[in-house]
């Protein structure tokens, strides 16, 4: 059985279907067991899905939204 920590190394070929029968089905039984690595991998989807929804084309302003974040953290510090 996979550690967690192997989970994670494959957790993105997992989530992309890239790998074979054996390794998937040694992810489920792991995921079948550990709450948390069920937890980070529904996490992990939560993620891809909300970065997919970002508008392209538009990295100047979102760098400059980052930037603000930053500095406003900075400044509660």
């Amino acid at each position: 059985m996979l550690s967690c920590k192997e989970l994670v190394a494959h957790s993105s070929d997992y989530i992309d279907a890239q790998m074979g029968l054996r390794q998937r089905w040694s992810v489920r039984m792991h995921l079948a067991m550990c709450i948390n690595c069920r937890r980070f991998v529904r996490q992990l989807r939560l993620t891809r899905r909300v970065l997919r929804q970002l508008p392209r084309g538009q990295s100047a302003e979102l760098d400059a939204l980052a930037a603000k974040l930053a500095e406003l953290r900075r400044q509660q510090r």
